[in-house]
């Protein structure tokens, strides 16, 4: 009976957390689309990990043990946790979707500006960032299905990471070896 107890309670944190999360989403759509900007993709992109990892949570609860329960019941902090690094995990998928370093089919593609409509100086990486967008609707749907999962799914960025470090060693090794044998 104290089981649920816990379960509901975070429950409806995590329902509350949720909608939060949702509305700013939702308002964030609604003011740039008032003004007539382009939706802003650096916010929906955190935001989709966060609803990710309130998600995540939610579908963990009836596997945590009851001193877990307990502890998520206790600390909003820890109920926060996950999504915030759902938050931050969905903005590295960003970065690494926009470097190309993952590209394919499943994956979406961007529009940069051109280098006549980037400015110079100080605000190149910002102009970078404000004027880059998904190519098309389907590229949108897939950069905020895959910042989703990086919120849902906590292992599968820094996984991504380490295959991506792993790989960039073992041909910085293979150089070497080259480089050493030319010699």
């Amino acid at each position: 009976m104290e089981r649920i107890r816990h379960i509901h309670s975070i429950t409806k944190r995590l329902i509350v957390m949720t909608t939060v999360a949702i509305a700013v989403l939702g308002g964030i759509f609604a003011l740039t689309f008032f003004f007539n900007q382009r939706f802003l993709v650096t916010w929906a992109v955190p935001l989709c990990g966060i609803i990710g990892g309130f998600v995540s949570i939610q579908q963990r609860l009836n596997n945590v043990t009851d001193e877990e329960l307990v502890l998520l019941d206790a600390s909003w902090f820890q109920i926060l946790l996950v999504p915030i690094f759902g938050g931050v995990f969905a903005l590295v998928l960003y970065l690494v979707f926009l470097s190309g370093i993952v590209s394919g089919d499943l994956f979406p593609r961007f529009t940069f500006p051109t280098q006549e409509e980037r400015q110079s100086g100080d605000d190149f990486m910002l102009s970078i960032f404000r004027e880059t967008y998904p190519s098309s609707g389907p590229d949108l749907a897939k950069l905020l299905f895959w910042s989703f999962v990086a919120g849902f799914s906590e292992r599968f960025v820094p996984q991504l990471i380490s295959k991506v470090t792993t790989s960039v060693t073992s041909v910085s090794e293979r150089a070497e070896r080259d480089d050493s044998a030319d010699r």
